[in-house]
């Protein structure tokens, strides 16, 4: 078991996270077999999660409010693992998010990988590994932007689901990430995609040239009043803009590229045709 000093709470939100456990568990004089037995998981796994050495995820962070009778109240767990993840992520992007759950339509345009909400886990993880191997993330970090993705797919599967129209420029189809079988699992899930009723994916060709509306990604959300939102990134953070005449002019900007692209067919048939030519 771990010494008791190896806690530094103030170090991180995480550890804040764990050194919260701690103080609990030993509150009810439990030890970590204990715990560990009331959450279903190893003690191992429970001593990790109190020094901080291993992040909190949704799930455990339920068990222990059902362990502490902390369900659905202003101290629990979750709600902690919520303003953690929160952090964890690019300044913007979680209120981004918010509104992506409840946009009508979303307008997508990305250059150089596959938008996030088209991605298959292993495309997503091959990203964020590489991310971390530069030292750019951490590991829970990776495991964070890995299930934050999962979420907002899943956030797409509804009784009246969005309408998500998808322009990729022709580099995410055939920059390679993951080798071969990455990556015809990837194309294999955008042709999939485009049989959707409520989706439209288009590729911009490099032949278009200069008719490329746009130089970097592109996020557009119709909410149900139709106001229309952009989301944007540097490097350092998100920007989401509501203000209607600077929006307007992606919106008028996105359609006008849609008039240059390929059409869903011609797209589907040249994401098939680099699929079956994945060397």
């Amino acid at each position: 078991m771990a010494n008791i000093k190896e806690l530094q709470p103030d170090s991180s939100p995480q550890a804040a996270f764990g050194a919260r456990v701690r103080r609990l568990r030993e509150a009810r004089s439990w030890n970590q077999e204990d715990l560990a037995a009331a959450l279903d998981y190893s003690s191992q796994h429970v001593s990790a999660v109190e020094t901080g050495r291993k992040p909190p995820t949704r799930r455990l962070s339920r068990q222990l409010d059902v362990a502490f009778d902390l369900t659905d109240t202003a101290d629990s767990f979750e709600r902690e693992w919520t303003e953690l993840r929160r952090g964890s992520l690019l300044e913007g992007f979680p209120e981004y998010m918010e509104h992506e759950g409840r946009a009508v339509e979303i307008r997508l345009f990305e250059i150089g990988i596959v938008p996030g909400l088209l991605q298959t886990p292993e495309y997503a993880w091959v990203l964020a590994n590489s991310a971390v191997k530069r030292g750019a993330i951490t590991e829970a970090q990776a495991e964070e932007r890995v299930t934050t993705l999962a979420e907002r797919q899943a956030a797409l599967v509804r009784d009246r689901p969005p309408m998500l129209f998808v322009i990729m420029d022709e580099s995410c189809l055939r920059r390679p990430i993951g080798g071969h079988a990455v990556m015809d699992r990837q194309l294999t899930r955008l042709i999939e995609f485009a049989a959707s009723p409520t989706t439209l994916i288009q590729v911009a060709p490099y032949s278009i040239g200069e008719r490329r509306t746009f130089d970097l990604p592109v996020n557009l959300l119709t909410m149900s009043d139709r106001s229309v939102i952009s989301y944007a990134e540097s490097q350092a953070q998100g920007h989401l803009d509501r203000e209607s005449s600077s929006v307007l002019t992606m919106l008028t900007a996105y359609h006008q590229l849609q008039a240059e692209v390929l059409s869903q067919a011609d797209s589907v048939a040249m994401i098939e045709h680099i699929r079956k030519g994945t060397p």
